[in-house]
């Protein structure tokens, strides 16, 4: 069975607890954003280690590589909207397809050792956005090209747990 395409609004995560990796946004200090990348982005570091990391343990779900990947990109992306709201008015982020973007850059043949390279320097570098963002920052606003709002703090629970769902998918037994 190949993977199926993730269509849903995930934005959900933002009022009440993740059923599936247990992430509870209400429970989320924005003042630990940036130790919460890190401790991720560490994560990561190790899981992309492993011998195994290109198999996929379930034919539905991505490999740890694959994963990897999109976690770093995740980074990418939300340090270049966090940049956004921080820079202009109400700015619309562009639409990213993960689906596409996991086909169209080979995410299943990239050099895990390179990607965990990749994933630390874009972590450390939204991290250290989210030290210095202003208690006044936190409400800036932006929102997604479907209509989705969100502010600095809604972005930063947000992409937190995207991140840690995609560790809990990898390291969960399920």
């Amino acid at each position: 069975m190949p993977i199926t395409p993730d269509t849903k609004d995930w934005t959900w995560v933002l009022d009440r607890p993740c059923g599936e990796c247990g992430f509870d946004a209400a429970q989320f200090e924005r003042q630990r954003t940036s130790e919460a990348i890190r401790e991720n982005a560490a994560a990561w570091a190790l899981i992309l280690q492993r011998d195994d990391v290109r198999v996929r343990r379930h034919e539905d779900r991505w490999s740890d590589l694959e994963y990897g990947c999109h976690v770093r990109d995740v980074y990418r992306i939300f340090g270049q909207r966090l940049d956004l709201m921080l820079t202009e008015d109400h700015p619309t982020f562009e639409n990213w397809d993960q689906d596409v973007t996991a086909i169209v850059e080979h995410y299943d043949l990239q050099d895990p050792a390179v990607v965990s390279r990749e994933l630390l320097v874009v972590a450390r570098d939204y991290a250290n956005r989210f030290d210095s963002v202003t208690e006044s920052q936190w409400s800036r606003p932006g929102s997604r090209s479907n209509g989705s709002h969100f502010t600095v703090a809604t972005l930063a629970v947000y992409g937190s747990h995207d991140t840690f769902h995609h560790l809990w998918d990898v390291t969960s037994s399920t």
